[in-house]
């Protein structure tokens, strides 16, 4: 099988119906940090139409921080809103007679959800009761990815092209330097090394073993569309695109 490549859309950029033509799957923001019926509605269109495969792309449900802060909530309210926000989004796009592939936390709860196993867990339980057999996108070598796959939950291992990890594989954070990538060469240099090798060089200089079936590119990264277009053509010339 050959690396997908994926994108975080409906986010509110101008560049979401381009990025469609070099990728393979998306993640539609349904509410929790951004999104709405109507952007749902547009971004699902747009999939359809470059038949790429489309997931929901729940989140804490945060907008002023687009879900990227871990939120003190308790486990059942997270739970209601994350239910909230995929049947959302499943109903709308039931509507436009398109399947739902995948399933793919956003921001602080995927991040929370590679180490923090009662978060691993509830994200677990609402895939196994409601969601059988949709692919869920994961963190290689995470508690969630783990608890997953002992459940027989489908998993998909997602890389990030434009981000940079940390030793124990976790994203750098956004609030340091060098968490996101922006230079194309650069993003190349580095998804190349883990879809050629299986390994990845951390922000300290480590390099460590990673498995990809997907890679991100995020669609709110300001050079998002050229890369999105370059990370296809470096797939595409491995020959390991699905």
């Amino acid at each position: 099988m050959g690396i997908d490549i994926n994108s975080d859309l409906g986010e509110g950029s101008s560049a979401d119906a381009a990025i469609m033509q070099f990728i393979s799957s998306c993640n539609i923001a349904c509410g929790g940090h951004a999104g709405n019926e109507n952007s749902m509605i547009k971004t699902i269109k747009y999939a359809m139409q470059h038949q790429v495969s489309i997931g929901a792309h729940p989140s804490y449900p945060d907008p002023e921080n687009f879900g990227r802060e871990v939120m003190d909530i308790s486990i059942e309210e997270l739970e209601m809103s994350i239910l909230d926000q995929i049947f959302t989004f499943k109903d709308l796009l039931t509507d436009q007679n398109g399947q739902l592939h995948h399933i793919k936390a956003h921001g602080a709860l995927y991040n929370e959800s590679a180490t923090n196993e009662p978060i691993a867990h509830l994200l677990v339980k609402i895939m196994k009761k409601h969601f059988p057999g949709i692919l869920l996108y994961v963190p290689y070598n995470s508690v969630i990815a783990e608890l997953a796959q002992k459940e027989g939950i489908p998993v998909w291992y997602e890389i990030f092209a434009d981000r940079n990890y940390e030793d124990n594989l976790k994203l750098v954070s956004r609030k340091k330097p060098n968490a996101v990538l922006h230079d194309t060469h650069e993003v190349l240099k580095h998804l190349e090394l883990m879809i050629r090798k299986e390994k990845v060089k951390t922000i300290s200089g480590n390099i460590l073993p990673i498995k990809a079936h997907t890679v991100c590119v995020h669609g709110d990264n300001e050079t998002a569309l050229n890369l999105a277009k370059a990370i296809n053509q470096l797939v595409k010339s491995q020959s390991n695109i699905r």
